[in-house]
């Protein structure tokens, strides 16, 4: 089935009851997930049931279980935690307490249950899916429901969505509240290295992870932290000296700091536990340094979600409550996971046997085992980490010599990028040249050597330390070869945006003019209009939305006090409407107004009416985001002064540029770790092409296949060659094309309450879990 229509999804809809409850330790981002299940079960005419305080609540029935309206759920995106509670319950692990779970539900005519929690949960609610008939039976025996009853409702269908901060779950590529407990990790980690850097400081900090190492390898990496602990790779006997002696080298070599990250479930090889307090015992002993503890704690558990969790839970939130509707008796329980950038049906036992094996391979102390069925991705970041944490001597020098530039407006994330590239070459034996102000630095002959010690510390820094501009090299053509000749560059490392593709395009083309381009060039796509040809996600756009929505969610805030206000908020992008929808669905927006989505002045006047509608009912405030260039004459003053003139007497309107907010900030977790892990394939990639096309002493590289775009598509990392994205590419308004996110606005739309067609919907495939599947590179 590839697309839906809502008319046909409003009938399936109708008639039937759904009841959504949250379980286990709660995650940031299961408020999006309520809301999602919540407004979709209602868009599609079906009654929505909200379980409070989790299976304890599903047991003891009455009050709590209450039937939800549209309005139920508003405002709820931007908060952490589970608006409706989740407990621990004791009860409903027995066959008693199951029994009144079911009859609370089947007097209600519920049959679809959406349970958010973690596997044990989810692993209940199959055991109460396989139980159902034999429960209502024995409701019927014992006379407390009628038979008939129990023949309407004779089957539950479940589906299940994974909250949980340590992203442990087999099968899915990120967990709902893992993206948002790393934006804790880091906040903290940032602090702790300022003071720590004015005092000389070596601090331990522990992160949550009890049996899982998933936050503390993917801070550590985003931290350039000295030395890490996880439960599934304890360290070697004697690792006590050599942390000691990599702390010391750093010092050594002038760092004044030196951060250890422990996961709370860190073990060594016989399986004892690690504490941080041994830790920082054993650095003082030994080293003397000025040590300190810091355990994060419930921390990591709390606050806002990030953008990332926010959207993730609405779009899988949408999905259960398709594959509710789709289920019939004879298909499997399944779980909403996240496949790339898409939604997809696991089917959930098939994830809870993977995710029990992680836990039997530790136990029985088969580590590398236990990394290789965590998934691909973990297993990459763990390699990346041991790659980039240590300096080790080149085997050989290779004569090699590539020059890195960052091109285009700043943005997140491009300074990791840089620093793993720089390690990386270095470890590979070549020389690393740095230019300053891309191309035209490359021109002026701005170029200098780069060590390993120089990055030291990038990761975190926002915007881009080398400098960088948006001149493109056609117009210093002769410049740009007389600096590669003078330097003997024999690659180029393009970290930028548009600019940065249309600059390496530029230099392809020129090749059968000058020889010297005739070097192997690759960009890694880097700005925060996403707006990049070739790649699904571009470096500093998941760092853009976050500066926008937490701008946004204060813009609510304020209007929260004043009552019926309206603010325009125009975001950047340029023609790319990527921003502007992601911080729509992050923010629960009105309406966002793209360039890809053209609208006309009925449009805006529908919009005004839609607002009209809900300030006169019980909703104070609305929020409508406008891309920079998605119209040339209804600019974001005319929409402002269209929305005053039509709402006069109903609300009251303000205007929002968020502006230059958006480039600027310290990078988020996913940023540094995608910026770190795309310079490391960036100069993989190079390697390989160096060697390919070295002949009689020099580097001859002029094949198509010798300039990329290094992309991630779905989950899979490709390169590009930029003569083939030409076709693809819409030079007029600097965009790709076709654009993966563009069907996520049905989404928006929807979310917002406007009677938008589904007819785009394409529902999540079914993939199955299995030892293959995990090994794919999930990549980020």
């Amino acid at each position: 089935m590839s697309s839906m229509d809502l008319e046909k999804l409003k009938m399936t809809g109708a008639g039937r009851a759904i009841a959504v409850l949250t379980s286990g330790g709660d995650a940031q981002g299961m408020n999006a997930a309520v809301r999602a299940v919540t407004r979709m079960g209602i868009y599609v005419g079906a009654k929505v049931y909200l379980i409070h305080e989790g299976y304890q609540g599903l047991v003891d029935g009455g009050d709590n279980i209450k039937l939800a309206h549209w309005h139920s759920v508003t405002n709820i995106i931007q908060l952490g935690g589970t608006v409706i509670g989740s407990a621990r319950c004791k009860a409903f692990p027995t066959r008693e307490g199951r029994l009144a779970a079911a009859f609370n539900l089947v007097k209600r005519g519920i049959t679809n249950l959406c349970v958010c929690g973690g596997d044990g949960s989810l692993t209940g609610a199959n055991i109460f899916r396989n139980e159902w008939s034999g429960l209502l039976a024995e409701l019927v025996q014992k006379g407390r429901i009628t038979d008939t009853l129990a023949k309407q409702h004779d089957h539950l269908n479940i589906v299940g969505l994974v909250g949980s901060i340590d992203n442990d779950f087999c099968g899915t590529d990120m967990t709902i509240g893992a993206d948002s407990a790393l934006h804790r990790i880091m906040e903290i980690i940032d602090a702790i290295m300022t003071t720590a850097q004015s005092h000389q400081r070596t601090f331990v900090l522990e992160v949550m992870g009890r049996h899982c190492g998933y936050l503390a390898l993917v801070s550590a990496l985003a931290s350039g932290a000295d030395w890490l602990f996880i439960p599934e790779a304890p360290p070697q006997d004697g690792w006590e000296d050599r942390m000691c002696t990599r702390l010391e080298g750093s010092r050594i070599k002038g760092s004044r700091l030196n951060i250890i990250i422990v996961a709370e479930g860190a073990i060594d090889r016989n399986g004892k536990p690690i504490s941080s307090n041994y830790i920082k015992d054993l650095v003082v002993e030994r080293l003397g340094y000025d040590t300190r503890v810091t355990v994060l704690g419930h921390v990591q558990r709390g606050g806002t979600p990030s953008a990332f969790d926010r959207i993730l839970s609405s779009k899988l939130g949408v999905e259960a409550v398709v594959a509710l509707l789709e289920a019939t008796p004879d298909t499997p329980a399944c779980v909403i996971g996240l496949s790339g950038n898409q939604p997809v049906r696991l089917p959930l036992m098939e994830c809870v046997e993977m995710t029990k094996l992680v836990q039997k391979a530790m136990n029985e102390k088969r580590f590398d085992e236990a990394i290789k069925l965590r998934g691909g991705s973990f297993e990459n970041n763990w390699n990346i980490y041991k790659l980039l944490s240590l300096q080790k001597p080149a085997q050989s020098q290779s004569n090699f010599s590539l020059a890195i530039l960052n091109v285009g407006a700043p943005a997140a994330g491009m300074n990791a990028a840089v620093r793993s590239a720089v390690r990386v070459a270095l470890s590979y034996g070549h020389k690393v040249y740095a230019v300053s102000d891309g191309f035209q630095g490359l021109a002026d002959g701005a170029v200098f050597e780069m060590e390993w010690h120089t990055v030291a510390g990038w990761t975190g820094q926002g915007g881009s330390l080398l400098g960088t501009k948006r001149t493109l090299p056609s117009k210093h053509m002769e410049k740009i070869v007389d600096t590669i000749t003078k330097f003997n560059i024999s690659a180029l490392l393009v970290v930028g945006g548009f600019e940065g593709y249309e600059g390496v395009l530029q230099l392809f083309e020129a090749r059968g003019r000058y020889d010297e381009l005739c070097i192997p060039m690759c960009v890694i796509p880097a700005t925060i209009s996403n707006n990049v040809p070739g790649t699904d996600f571009s470096l500093g756009a998941d760092t853009a939305v976050n500066a926008a929505m937490e701008g946004c969610d204060k813009i609510k805030q304020s209007a929260t006090g004043t009552k019926r206000r309206v603010f325009v908020v125009e975001t950047m992008g340029g023609y790319c409407g990527y921003l502007a929808t992601s911080t729509g669905i992050a923010v629960g927006a009105d309406a966002a107004y793209i360039y890809e989505n053209p609208f006309s002045i009925h449009d805006l006047k529908t919009n005004v009416e839609h607002l009209a509608e809900k300030m006169k009912k019980d909703i104070q405030r609305g929020l409508v985001l406008r891309n920079e260039k998605c119209h040339e004459y209804y600019t974001t003053d005319f929409i402002h002064k269209l929305y005053s003139s039509e709402g006069k007497g109903i609300f009251d309107c303000r205007v929002n540029v968020l502006g230059h907010l958006q480039q600027g900030g310290a990078p988020s977790p996913f940023d540094r770790n995608y910026g770190t892990k795309l310079g490391v394939k960036a100069i993989q990639w190079i390697s390989e092409r160096l060697t390919e096309n070295f002949r009689q002493g020099r580097v001859f590289a002029n094949s198509p296949e010798t300039a990329c775009v290094l992309g991630l598509n779905r989950k899979v990392i490709s390169f590009i060659p930029v003569t083939e994205l030409k076709a693809m590419t819409d030079f007029e308004h600097r965009m790709p094309k076709v654009q993966w996110w563009f069907n996520l606005r049905q989404m928006l739309k929807m979310l917002a309450k406007y009677q938008t067609s589904f007819c785009e919907y394409v529902p999540g495939e079914i993939e199955h879990v299995t030892r293959r599947s995990l090994s794919i590179d999930s990549g980020f």
